[in-house]
């Protein structure tokens, strides 16, 4: 069966006559009789009652071409809702984001997309690094904002930005004595101090390690959480010093917030929009990438 088949069908139920539809369909009425006889034997039933000058649907016509119209119809609407999606005027995008950049990053972007792009959807999927990396790889979101480096090898990305990785302190934290003239800190000098973690699979925890270790020492974890924020209020309150993306800086020096001081190394991490290598890029996803890099980000 072939949809013209269907599509032949209908139009000679409408008109009641060979000759009428087939100057419709724009096509010889032979060649119109002859397909029908042809779908006719292919489904084993008999459609029209053909008389001299007129055509009436039988029992089993009837009940065919209400289905093939609803095909039809079908056919019709996916074809306009796939012009609205390459025109940006529908869509549904999945976007994956890390709590952190979540908070920070996302609310300056969705705003402006919603407004540019009313009528896609967008769906939020917020997790930790680890398992962030793993929906991406496989296909179950349609971009991820992740930080590199990335190891699972299914995905590619495009960059979007880098940005510097403070040293949060309690505000009256004795690290204004040991700035250097650039106004900056020596890692290695806070080798004692007690250190607040993220908790592990997101991805900062490791780097936060990783800083320490390559400034010669293994910090002394006392705190652990899952959240930035609440990392933040516990250097805040005294319990600690912490690493923490410079989009989450708080504000400067005061009883309720930590100082943040920049490392004379001056360390960095990379955001990326991943997604899964080889994955088809719609029209809208481009234009969310866009917007991320116009608004948050570096083209």
């Amino acid at each position: 069966m072939e949809f013209r088949q269907l599509q032949y069908a209908i139009q000679i139920a409408a008109e009641k006559n060979f000759s009428r539809a087939a100057e419709k369909l724009h096509i010889a009425q032979p060649s119109l009789s002859q397909q029908l006889s042809k779908l006719e034997k292919e489904l084993g039933v008999l459609l029209f009652h053909r008389n001299t000058n007129s055509v009436e649907l039988t029992h089993a016509g009837a009940l065919f071409v209400e289905k093939a119209q609803k095909i039809v119809d079908m056919v019709g609407e996916i074809r306009q809702e796939m012009d609205d999606i390459s025109q940006l005027r529908k869509g549904r995008l999945i976007i994956g984001s890390m709590p952190i950049t979540g908070a920070h990053m996302l609310p300056l972007v969705l705003p402006v997309f919603r407004e540019r792009y009313p009528e896609i959807e967008i769906v939020l999927v917020e997790e930790t690094s680890a398992n962030l990396t793993q929906l991406t790889a496989e296909g179950r979101t349609d971009l991820s904002v992740l930080s590199l480096p990335l190891q699972e090898h299914a995905l590619e990305y495009e960059l979007l930005a880098e940005e510097e990785i403070l040293l949060a302190v309690p505000p009256r934290h004795r690290s204004a004595h040991m700035m250097t003239e650039g106004g900056t800190v020596d890692l290695a000098r806070f080798r004692d101090e007690p250190f607040i973690v993220l908790k592990k699979g997101q991805g900062l925890r490791q780097t936060a390690i990783d800083f320490c270790l390559d400034a010669g020492f293994s910090p002394r974890i006392v705190f652990e959480s899952s959240n930035i924020e609440t990392v933040q209020s516990l250097v805040a309150a005294g319990m600690g010093v912490a690493f923490v993306p410079a989009m989450v800086e708080r504000g400067k020096w005061n009883d309720t917030a930590p100082a943040y001081l920049s490392i004379s190394s001056r360390p960095t991490r990379t955001l990326v929009i991943a997604r899964r290598r080889g994955r088809y890029v719609s029209k809208a996803a481009e234009a969310f990438i866009s917007t991320m890099q116009e608004l948050v980000g570096k083209k």
